[in-house]
């Protein structure tokens, strides 16, 4: 009789893989906690996942979705073959979850549960869910375009509808019915679900199967506590960190439980924690109330600070995070919110033709998310810090990304990632052809992608990356500011380069209100430099940071007001210059590397590196007049607060940044030769319009 095959390493890695989940199973470790509303569905939810191959599953944050589904997958034997992949929109959130999956399975991080973020991995051969950001999974398809790792994929709050998540489900919908054993999960809030469910629409048009989840709720009152002058009180002269304090102390009378204050960055969350911090210790000293503890939340907190979230405490804590705690994450003993309505969003200006980053009103979906945390253990109260009417004007839901973004961004990202064609991706929601065309035409203009006719680049229907263009979308900018920042790097003046484009992201921080605007025109004047409206930011800067390291963070504020500058843009403007200043550096650009014999921001290197993003932003004077003509027949002129306002009309409604540039400039960077005037970069690489009324 002839011996037994040996297994070979796949089966016998199956074969511990099927040991650990029936440990796991006997053990009554996959369990789901009856107090979870999940529970009551989870017979459902299992015959659903075993049936179908897409399952889509709505329930709102603390029905149990994020941390039981991986555990029922690992009930029907998901986890064997492959990994249970689980992706989150944020590092943060990946972290925590791999870290409660762990813990309610008995096991270490990093064994049967592991996550994989950004510089950190910490699965192994013994993992069995894999927790990642989205992020993580869509660079895994470039090196396996199967996915052959996976048995099962959960794609958790599907209904934020980031660029990365919308690629994923493009993806999947085309990978599919190429895997006929991989199953995929796809978890949302309560939130147009029905398109989720037909975009994976089984071969005989029925729907993919929708499961609800209903979250736990209690009754949540919701107050409006606008701030600033306004017509019911005209006197009302208090900043939004003065709105939250106030807003803190009113539900400081309301009885026990921790408050979440909602806020749009890391800048306005370190402010407001200060200004609380010193508000307590007042209180406490006079008697006048109790202290509470200040607990920040944002993505980039460390992890020892994160945990401290969610350890057990004794008296009250005001938690003050960004939108991580919206949807993705649920911070335990919360009674109480305030929302002050905002939060960073990425969008793209068609007039402008440039991305932006700014802080804009969240929709009344994010709004009612953002009050719903605070019903879950009892009945709550939200304070928003605006008024009643505001909340009815703002957009229902939240718009999906890639309807708010530079097409050219999103096919630089789909061609790092190798996802083929733009027009032909399966999108929830497709752009516009034209849309598509301009995106690639603006990518071959600053060299990031090989040209449709060079020989060879369309064989298989996919344009190439140039290796600028590899470099290019790894900066979490728009194409334009980033090439820019790619050419600063050759000319050795980076750091100029990126006070400017981070400046060029976000609204004017230069105000010019009506019934002071000669007086705040006097004092923007000291930043003028002679030829450059660029430089002039970056003289702003310098003055800036000199003033906050001689002032703490109340008496920089009062100096923002009494200078005509606003406190909020300035605070962003300053992270978005931290933030591209990190990832910069993780490609290898730094700010020395200055050339030889040139003095530190000089302008013409400074110019340069602009104009390799600004080509089809240039314009030349227009004979003897004070218009300039401008790229497709359009016309422009200088504004009243531009360093080169004499050369141009001082009367115009557009006031643009400019800069003098050199036509020796211009020839080197793009083998062009004209003759005539000197040529003015027409600002419409603002984000907005500088300076303007």
């Amino acid at each position: 009789m002839s011996e037994p095959a040996t297994p070979t390493r796949a089966q016998a890695a199956a074969q511990r893989r099927a040991a650990t989940v029936e440990s796991l199973r006997a053990s009554g470790a996959l369990a789901c906690p009856a107090a979870l509303p999940l529970a009551a569905r989870r017979d459902d939810l299992m015959a659903a996942i075993r049936d179908h191959q897409v399952v889509i599953v709505a329930g709102e944050t603390g029905s149990g979705k994020s941390t039981q589904l991986p555990k029922l997958c690992l009930d029907l034997g998901r986890g064997v073959a492959g990994l249970v992949g689980h992706t989150q929109p944020r590092r943060m959130a990946a972290r925590t979850i791999a870290e409660r999956v762990a813990e309610e399975l008995g096991t270490e991080l990093g064994a049967t549960v592991g996550y994989t973020v950004r510089f950190t991995d910490t699965v192994g051969e013994q993992t069995l869910v894999k927790v990642m950001t989205d992020g993580i999974l869509l660079a895994e398809i470039q090196r396996d375009r199967m996915l052959r790792r996976y048995d099962t994929l959960i794609i958790d709050e599907a209904h934020e509808r980031s660029l990365n998540i919308d690629f994923l489900l493009g993806y999947l919908a085309q990978l599919l019915p190429k895997r006929p054993d991989l199953k995929l999960i796809v978890t949302s809030a309560t939130i147009d679900t029905q398109r989720f469910s037909e975009h994976f629409a089984q071969p005989d048009g029925r729907p993919a199967p929708i499961i609800e989840v209903s979250g736990r709720t209690f009754p949540v009152e919701v107050r409006y506590r606008p701030f600033g002058a306004r017509d019911d009180d005209p006197d009302d002269d208090r900043d939004q960190v003065q709105a939250i304090v106030d807003a803190v102390d009113e539900l400081a009378h309301e009885g026990d439980g921790d408050v979440l204050v909602f806020l749009s960055g890391e800048r306005e969350i370190h402010d407001t924690a200060d200004a609380l911090r010193r508000h307590f210790t007042e209180s406490a000293r006079t008697a006048r109330g109790a202290a509470a503890d200040v607990l920040p939340l944002y993505a980039r907190l460390s992890a020892v600070e994160q945990h401290r979230i969610w350890q057990p405490h004794r008296g009250r804590r005001v938690v003050l995070s960004t939108n991580v705690a919206e949807t993705s994450l649920t911070v335990p003993g919360v009674r109480y919110v305030v929302d002050a309505g905002a939060a960073r969003m990425s969008r793209y200006s068609h007039r402008l033709k440039v991305q932006r980053l700014p802080i804009e009103a969240v929709s009344q979906a994010s709004a009612n998310q953002r009050a719903g945390r605070c019903g879950r253990v009892a009945p709550g109260i939200c304070i928003r810090l605006y008024d009643e009417a505001g909340f009815g004007d703002r957009p229902e839901f939240t718009e999906p990304e890639i309807l708010r973004t530079n097409l050219a961004s999103v096919i630089l990202q789909m061609t790092a990632l190798g996802l083929g064609d733009v027009g032909a991706f399966p999108f929830l929601d497709p752009p516009d052809p034209r849309s598509v065309r301009d995106g690639y035409g603006l990518l071959e203009e600053v060299g990031a992608i090989e040209p449709s006719a060079t020989t060879g680049t369309q064989r298989d229907g996919r344009r190439r990356l140039t290796p600028l263009g590899k470099r290019l979308a790894r900066l979490p900018i728009d194409p334009r500011l980033g090439r820019m920042v790619l050419e600063a790097e050759r000319h050795g003046c980076v750091r100029e380069l990126m006070i400017i484009t981070s400046v060029l992201s976000i609204q004017d921080p230069r105000e010019r209100p009506a019934e002071h605007r000669a007086a705040a025109d006097e004092l923007h004047r000291r930043f003028e430099v002679p030829g450059s409206d660029f430089l002039s930011l970056v003289k702003l800067w310098d003055h800036l940071r000199e003033r906050q390291h001689a002032l703490n963070s109340s008496q920089f504020r009062k100096l923002c007001r009494t200078e005509y500058l606003n406190y909020l843009r300035v605070r962003e403007w300053q992270d978005l210059f931290s933030q591209l200043r990190q990832v910069a550096g993780q490609i290898g650009i730094r700010q020395g590397s200055l050339s030889v014999g040139v003095s530190e921001g000089h302008p013409d290197r400074v110019h340069q590196a602009l104009l390799s993003g600004l080509l089809s932003h240039l314009g030349m004077r227009d004979g003897t007049t004070r218009e300039y003509k401008g790229a497709h027949g359009s016309k422009f002129a200088i504004g009243h607060g531009s360093a080169l306002r004499h050369r141009s009309l001082l009367d115009l409604r557009k006031r643009l940044a400019c800069a003098a540039v050199k036509q020796e400039h211009l020839a080197a960077l793009c083998c062009l030769c004209q003759r005539g005037d000197k040529l003015a970069a027409n600002g419409h690489v603002k984000q907005r319009r500088l300076r303007g009324d």
